[in-house]
C-alpha cells in the first residue's frame, strides 16, 4: 500500500494556497500517488456549513478538515489542505493526530494578498463588513517550524510546486 499523508497548505486569504495546490495534484498522480484536496472554502460550503468565524468555529472547522485528511491519509491517499488555518495550537494538534504531517506555510505580504482578492473579502473587512477577518482584525499565527515556505510574491507557481515535490522527495514521502 502506498504512504499516505496529509500536506498541510496554511497563510492568509491569498497568499496562493489553491493556486499551488491545484498545480501540485498533477505533478503527484503523475508520480502515481492517489490525491485528495480539501479547499478551506469548499469544505466550508459541505462539511462545516452553519460556522461561523468565531474562534471556536474556526478551530472546529479546522478539526473536521483534519479528520477527514488523517482519515484519507491513513487508506494510502495525499491528502492536501488548502485552509487558512490561523491558529498555531489547531494546527500543532492536527499533526500530533497524524505522524504523516507536512506543513507548507505559504506567506505573502498582506498587501500582495489584499491586491490578489478577487472576491473583495479585504475591502469588505476594512470597511468593517466582515468582522474578525484573519491578517486584518484576527490574528493569524505563522508557523514556527513547516516543513516548506513558499514566498509566493517572488517565486512562480512553478517554483513552489517544485520546492514542495524536491521536499517531499528528501522527506520519502515521493
Amino acid at each position: 500500500m502506498e504512504k499516505g499523508f496529509i500536506l498541510w497548505f496554511t497563510g492568509l486569504s491569498g497568499s496562493g494556497k489553491t493556486t499551488i495546490t491545484k498545480a501540485l495534484e498533477p505533478e503527484l498522480k503523475a508520480r502515481g500517488c492517489k490525491v485528495e484536496i480539501l479547499d478551506g472554502d469548499v469544505v466550508r460550503t459541505n462539511l462545516s456549513k452553519g460556522l461561523g468565524f468565531s474562534r471556536e468555529d474556526r478551530d472546529t472547522n479546522i478539526r473536521r478538515i483534519g479528520f477527514v485528511a488523517n482519515l484519507l491519509s491513513r487508506n494510502g491517499v495525499v491528502a492536501i489542505t488548502a485552509a487558512i488555518s490561523p491558529y498555531r495550537a489547531i494546527r500543532d494538534e492536527i499533526r500530533g493526530i497524524e505522524p504523516n504531517f507536512v506543513e507548507v506555510y505559504v506567506t505573502a505580504p498582506l498587501e500582495v494578498c489584499e491586491s490578489r482578492d478577487v472576491k473583495g473579502l479585504y475591502a469588505k473587512a476594512r470597511a468593517g463588513e466582515i468582522k474578525g477577518f484573519t491578517g486584518i482584525d484576527d490574528p493569524y499565527e505563522e508557523p514556527l517550524n513547516p516543513e516548506i515556505i513558499c514566498y509566493t510574491e517572488r517565486e512562480s507557481v512553478e517554483e513552489s510546486v517544485k520546492k514542495v515535490l524536491s521536499k517531499l522527495e528528501e522527506l520519502g514521502y515521493i
